[in-house]
């Protein structure tokens, strides 16, 4: 009865770790961006690319642009690229002048689940 009691634990052991693990890829994750994080930005970027991990509900993503002063930057729009869904395109308004900024985002995947986080840039002329 032991060794039996040993089994069902060591099995419900392996199914729990093998949920967690599925659960923990079903994040949009930011794999990566253009600018790139920590990145010198040259030239003055209008654009951000941000490159997800799943493909994202678009109407529950967002980016904020976070200028050296602490002013918002305005963007002109947000859109999923054409032919991948996992790739965010945020427009700005006009280019960033010189100075550090924080690039905040959240995602929000198909399947329902949210991530954010943030990054900065460092755009100079």
């Amino acid at each position: 009865m032991k060794r039996f009691n040993g089994i069902i634990f060591a099995a419900t052991l392996s199914l729990s770790s093998m949920a967690l693990a599925f659960s923990a890829h079903a994040h949009a994750h930011l794999l990566s961006a253009v600018p790139a994080e920590n990145a010198k930005a040259v030239p003055t970027p209008s654009v951000l690319t941000l490159n997800f991990s799943e493909e994202l509900n678009l109407k529950f993503s967002a980016v904020e642009v976070v200028g050296p002063d602490k002013a918002k930057v305005e963007i002109a729009s947000e859109a999923l690229a054409p032919k991948d869904e996992k790739v965010l395109i945020v427009t700005l308004k006009a280019p960033l002048p010189d100075g550090k900024y924080t690039v905040n985002w959240k995602a929000f995947s198909q399947d329902g689940h949210k991530t954010n986080g943030s990054y900065t840039i460092d755009v100079v002329k």
